[in-house]
């Protein structure tokens, strides 16, 4: 990458045909985040549905990936059939280093394949490959024949693919990234699956030249030493995320059954150490990260006869315990494992699913719906009832499943059972911290907990002035934002300060990037924001459920007043944020 022009791959699955095209200004757009954005402006159409062939499937890296531990992250730019507005998701993996290696900034998928195919994309190669005979196979399956299809490469190759909830079009399919990461937030499986795209493949089968300079060799040794041996990225190594399953719950801030309530005594049962000293068989990486925060636990499964056992490799975090432990009152560990990997089957988005089913168990309990609706008995701490459930929702298996895989409030607002839907935005996450937290992910620009971290804010500020947190959320997003455009693991965030970050562009020759990050990246976010809002959003049709605001913490009940002011004063922010945006593009476009 030069600081002159982006490399971009443009893949067209109707003619099935790609070029290779140089766009857009490195200096302005960074990468990432901030790449995503000027490709969806350009390619993007926001007066289609989500689902039409011409709407984009955009992989974006940034300048720094392959060049500095922990920068091994992939933005997916796109449509969202969630809710019809400009979304975003993070992947890790292989797929950043792929890209790297086959000499891609940036690649957009057009189209619609003839038949259920795979796409494999390599510096020198792409081709549409026709696999009708993986339509309806899980992700785990389809997993096996795609690396059956090309062998070559294995340590510089990606493998992306749905299940049959990204084929089935449920709004949060997620897109599995090499087993153990995922697209998964609000539904870039079900545009894969509207593609007719079973799975991608990339495969970095070319070279890539690093700085000569001892600037950039020094550099590299400090910023590893950092991660390594200092105590900055050890949390993530040790328990990962899991670890805070104890200490949420003693906060009472951990969501259980349906955030019926934020404390229980069996928190203990799924916490992070139980993991560890049950269920932990090994501990992995993305390519390009020293640090190893993917834990996978052993599954193990018997067959009818009792005497023979199958072994399963299942992956979890802190977001997949709550969404489908303590969410789902199942506080046994390997039952938790064993949800997991039927969610990751399916090719769902854990945290939806989980909710979902957790609002689903509500209401049948109260009468909204019946077992003709969910065909199987769902009861809060019984594991085998949601296994059934989650095959259900994978499949779409009738009208009831059908509305659930639109997501839990649109299935609320056709059965009733609105209020105790736990929707911010899309699903929530796993901090029921309070009213910082439910406003930044209700009213954040991707609805995810990773936008602007309002938990942080409901844990570390002594009053309740919301123009604070306001404030708070919007340069905590704008940072982040710095880091996506690079693109960087957001555990990285205290080690890539913006400081480190402008040395570690100057020493692989971006020095006028550097110079330009700080302001750019808030450019980048207002890019965004105005991407969101020229799609439909509408932030004054979101409400906050009244779940919501009968919470009790460790700070007491819900202030609902002072959830209301941060509310309205963070519409109203953000729209100013969009309409900077909206001047800096009409600037752009009569200068040009």
């Amino acid at each position: 990458m030069g600081e002159d022009t982006f490399r971009i791959l443009l893949v067209d699955l109707d003619e099935q045909k790609g070029d290779l095209i140089h766009f857009g200004d490195p200096t302005q757009a960074l990468g990432g985040s901030g790449l995503g954005a000027e490709l969806f402006a350009a390619y993007g159409r926001k007066d289609l549905p989500a689902d039409d062939p011409e709407q984009p499937l955009i992989f974006a890296i940034g300048p720094l990936t392959a060049y500095f531990p922990l920068m091994s992250k992939v933005v997916l730019a796109f449509k969202s059939p969630y809710h019809q507005q400009y979304a975003e998701s993070h992947a890790g993996g292989r797929l950043a280093m792929a890209m790297r290696f086959a000499g891609y900034d940036a690649m957009v998928i057009r189209g619609s394949a003839r038949t259920p195919s795979c796409l494999i994309v390599g510096a020198r190669r792409m081709e549409v490959r026709d696999v009708h005979y993986l339509w309806g196979q899980d992700v785990l399956a389809t997993g096996k024949w795609l690396r059956k299809i090309y062998k070559g490469h294995s340590g510089h190759r990606s493998i992306l693919r749905i299940g049959p909830a990204g084929e089935k079009q449920v709004a949060y399919a997620s897109i599995n990234v090499d087993t153990y990461r995922h697209f998964g937030r609000l539904g870039g499986g079900a545009i894969m699956g509207a593609k007719n795209l079973k799975g991608i493949i990339v495969i970095g089968d070319s070279n890539l030249d690093l700085s000569q300079g001892k600037e950039y060799r020094n550099l590299y040794k400090t910023i590893y030493r950092q991660i390594t041996d200092s105590s900055a990225m050890r949390k993530y190594h040790d328990l990962g995320t899991p670890e805070n399953m104890i200490p949420l719950n003693e906060m009472q801030a951990v969501p259980w059954r349906n955030m019926q309530t934020t404390h229980d005594d069996a928190a203990v049962q799924i916490s992070g150490e139980r993991f560890a000293e049950e269920l932990l068989l090994r501990k992995t990486a993305c390519a390009g990260c020293p640090v190893g925060c993917i834990h996978v636990g052993l599954l193990r499964e018997n067959f009818a006869s009792g005497y023979e056992y199958i072994y399963r490799q299942v992956s979890y975090d802190h977001e997949p315990i709550f969404a489908a432990g303590s969410m789902l009152g199942v506080t046994q560990a390997g039952d938790v494992l064993m949800l997991l990997e039927e969610m990751e089957r399916q090719g769902l988005d854990v945290i939806s699913a989980g909710v979902a089913l957790a609002w689903a168990t509500e209401a049948l309990d109260r009468g909204h719906i019946t077992e003709l609706e969910t065909l199987y008995p769902l009861k809060f701490g019984e594991a085998k009832g949601y296994q059934q459930a989650i095959r259900q929702l994978g499949g779409r298996a009738n009208e009831f499943y059908h509305f659930l895989g639109q997501g839990t409030l649109a299935t609320a607002k056709h059965y009733g059972g609105e209020d105790f839907a736990c929707v911010l935005g899309q699903e929530m996450a796993g901090y029921a911290t309070g009213e910082a937290f439910f406003v930044s992910q209700a009213y954040g620009l991707r609805h995810s907990h990773l936008d602007s971290a309002g938990y942080g804010f409901d844990q570390k500020a002594a009053g309740k002035n919301e123009w604070a947190a306001v404030e708070f959320f919007l340069e905590e997003e704008r940072r982040r934002v710095q880091l996506t455009c690079m693109v960087s693991c957001l555990f990285a965030r205290n080690v890539y300060t913006e400081e480190i970050l402008q040395e570690c562009l100057s020493s692989v020759g971006l020095k006028k990037m550097a110079s330009n990050i700080s302001r750019q990246a808030k450019q980048v976010q207002a890019n965004r924001w105005r991407l969101k809002f020229e799609c439909g959003y509408d932030p004054s049709q979101i409400a906050i459920p009244k779940r919501f605001k009968q919470v009790r913490n460790w700070k007491g009940p819900v202030d609902e007043a002072f959830m209301e002011r941060l509310s309205k004063s963070y519409r109203l922010a953000t729209a100013e944020v969009a309409k900077a945006g909206r001047f800096a593009a009409t600037q752009s476009s009569e200068s040009d």
